[in-house]
């Protein structure tokens, strides 16, 4: 249906789109505060399991939608581009916090189990990727171990969340994990839960659009996937993250923002599951290009600096941030700089 568009058309669809997903990431991170609460969940895994869910299902629609196309490339990259450009927005949020390094003060040991594990579910696609191209009915069995691997994550997540073996040292910049204000922690759960889902259906469909869109621009105007997977669909189906990022830290809750991210940064490792599943031309692994685990190492990289910055919990680096979101910050430039003079 979008092949008839004209370009303004075009423009104006995906910005609706893009709009629509900007919406309802804001109302939702409200309601994933609220439901954190009271289902006793916690901001942390709140954050991982239903915010970051969520805010990524517009990027799941629009990998698995390419990858059923038979575009590996767009698929992946759109995949492992928004893992970097999520894990930006953290240290565009610490920006924005400015009583001290968000890192510290949202110290959580369930965001630190979870970086640890998208670090591993990271790497298993480039071992898909270099290893021998094996496949059974198309799909690689890396796919059903990382599926798995996220599976059994997130029950460890839970148990660190419930029963942690160790914490944080409180400082007097440390924010808890404490009920809001005028929210009932035993108030009824059911009509967020329901209004949440409503969000979620808004921003599947909207990621849809997005990809036929994105689709188009491809077709029609001869553009690399990688490029617009990496850097157009990947940065507007990761403006929930920035979105929820913000509203969250402005409301306070620091651990359920950081989760949000990280948690939302390993769900998004499921779109390669998935759209393993849909590409039917054999394993996505071996179909993606050398731009496509570029962006997948710098998604490792950039893991690797956050879990280190919530490690180090430094109270404040240069220009009052932390030393982690400064380098964020000069690794993602770096990559997209990379990717623009390929």
């Amino acid at each position: 249906m979008f092949a008839d568009f004209s370009l303004s058309l075009l423009l104006t669809a995906f910005a609706i789109a893009a709009a629509l997903v900007v919406a309802a990431s804001i109302k939702a991170t409200r309601l994933a505060d609220i439901i954190a609460d009271r289902t006793k969940l916690g901001e942390a895994m709140a954050g991982g399991l239903l915010l970051g869910g969520a805010t990524s299902l517009s990027g799941v629609v629009v990998s698995v939608t390419a990858a059923y196309g038979g575009d590996a490339s767009f698929a992946v990259s759109n995949a492992v581009g928004g893992i970097a450009a999520q894990t930006l927005f953290l240290a565009v949020a610490d920006l924005l916090y400015k009583r001290v390094n968000l890192e510290h003060a949202a110290a959580e040991p369930a965001n630190l189990f979870q970086a640890v594990m998208l670090l591993i579910l990271l790497s298993m696609p480039i071992a898909a990727m270099a290893g021998p191209d094996i496949a059974y009915f198309g799909v690689s069995p890396v796919s059903l171990v990382m599926f798995l691997g996220y599976l059994w994550g997130v029950k460890l997540s839970a148990s660190v969340g419930e029963s942690p073996m160790w914490r944080p040292v409180e400082t007097s910049d440390t924010r808890l994990d404490e009920p809001d204000d005028g929210n009932d922690p035993d108030a009824p759960v059911t009509k967020p839960l329901l209004i949440f889902a409503a969000l979620v259906a808004v921003m599947g469909l909207s990621g849809w659009v997005i990809s036929q869109v994105a689709g188009e621009f491809i077709t029609r105007y001869g553009l690399s996937s990688s490029l617009v997977g990496a850097l157009v669909t990947a940065v507007i189906t990761s403006l929930p993250e920035l979105v929820t990022t913000i509203v969250a830290v402005r409301r306070g809750a620091l651990q359920l923002a950081v989760g949000g991210i990280i948690g939302g940064n390993t769900f998004d490792t499921l779109f390669l599951v998935f759209s393993d599943v849909a590409y039917r031309d054999g394993s996505i692994f071996q179909a993606a290009g050398d731009t496509d685990l570029f962006w997948l190492a710098t998604g490792m990289l950039m893991t690797a600096i956050l879990l280190g910055g919530l490690i180090l919990r430094q109270r404040q680096g240069p220009a009052r941030i932390g030393i982690e979101s400064v380098l964020l910050i000069a690794v993602y430039a770096c990559a997209v700089a990379v990717e623009l003079a390929a």
